[in-house]
């Protein structure tokens, strides 16, 4: 497969999606209100020895509900997740947010290779006594989520893929404004919306609603992603950034159900990149919901809860 000829098929198909979707804009609402219990918010954090590292950890949910783990974005830790997006996954499961190693919370050095971001959660994932799992990757943890199910896929039931593409996809890679707003040494709120959310008033509205759901929980980004660790992310990401390496090229042999999800005009990770990958995955489906970015169901905290919901609770895909 010649990828620059994908991307040409793809880009032509996305452009009547991305319209379609963009006129539906004023049906859906711009946010959630708050949550009327204490749930993700006032979850503790909790930690797991596996080896000489110390996970930090924190669940909410029903306990004995199947089990979604989330794996974070560039530069995110488990602060970084919306509880109104977490309250509405954990109505039917058991969400389980962490720190991989050298994030945050967790102690260890972080790995700058891909696999090792894979070997590591896939480790806290067995140590939790977690026979097999659902998962669901933000950005860069959407390169990780695929990652494990090639290296562990006995591990993985079903897959969701947010914000996140296949790495290198022609035509269609992050933007360098963008990387260098990511990569400043310190972020501001407005670099946030910029990366995040689309430039429109009702986008922008919901996303610093977004951010002042964040700051309900207390302690919260006391403890922040180190450079080290970010730079470590950077260089894990460049496994799978040239044509030759390209998770487009892997993407046949995930051979579970999988939900990948996007706003229609991502400023981080193009949203033809979340078109391509759906393109190239053999049991994929493809949302685009309108109005929004990269954080679209931080945008979209219980419509995108209610449809991840949908997605995992549905019975098998035939066999053979």
């Amino acid at each position: 497969m010649r990828l620059n000829r994908h991307t040409r098929r793809v880009r032509g198909a996305l452009a009547g999606v991305v319209a379609a979707l963009t006129l539906s804009a004023p049906a859906l609402p711009a946010a959630a209100a708050p949550p009327d219990r204490c749930l993700s918010v006032c979850a503790p954090t909790s930690s797991l020895k596996v080896g000489e590292v110390t996970y930090a950890y924190r669940a909410v949910g029903p306990a004995g509900a199947r089990p979604l783990v989330l794996l974070n974005r560039f530069r995110g830790s488990m602060d970084e997740w919306d509880p109104a997006f977490l309250d509405a996954l954990a109505r039917t499961r058991r969400v389980i947010i962490f720190d991989n190693v050298g994030v945050a919370r967790t102690d260890g050095l972080a790995s700058p290779r891909l696999a090792g971001w894979s070997d590591n959660a896939a480790a806290f994932i067995r140590a939790l006594g977690l026979k097999e799992v659902d998962l669901l990757g933000y950005s860069f943890g959407g390169l990780v989520a695929q990652q494990l199910t090639l290296d562990h896929p006995e591990l993985v039931r079903r897959l969701v893929i947010v914000g996140s593409g296949a790495g290198y996809v022609e035509g269609a890679n992050l933007r360098a404004e963008a990387l260098q707003v990511a990569t400043k040494p310190v972020n501001t709120d407005e670099d946030f919306l910029f990366l995040f959310f689309r430039n429109t008033p009702t986008s922008q509205a919901a996303g610093r609603a977004h951010l002042a759901r964040l700051r309900q929980r207390p302690g919260a980004f006391d403890v922040r992603v180190s450079e080290a660790t970010w730079r470590a992310m950077l260089s894990a990401g460049s496994d799978v950034g040239t044509p030759e390496t390209s998770l487009l090229r892997r993407a046949p042999q995930i051979r579970k159900p999988v939900l990948v999800a996007n706003g229609v005009e991502d400023n981080m990770i193009p949203t033809i990149q979340s078109y391509a990958l759906a393109q190239a995955l053999p049991q994929a489906r493809l949302i685009l919901y309108p109005d929004a970015g990269h954080a679209f169901m931080f945008q979209y905290p219980q419509l995108v809860g209610r449809d991840v919901a949908a997605f995992l609770d549905e019975p098998p895909p035939p066999a053979g």
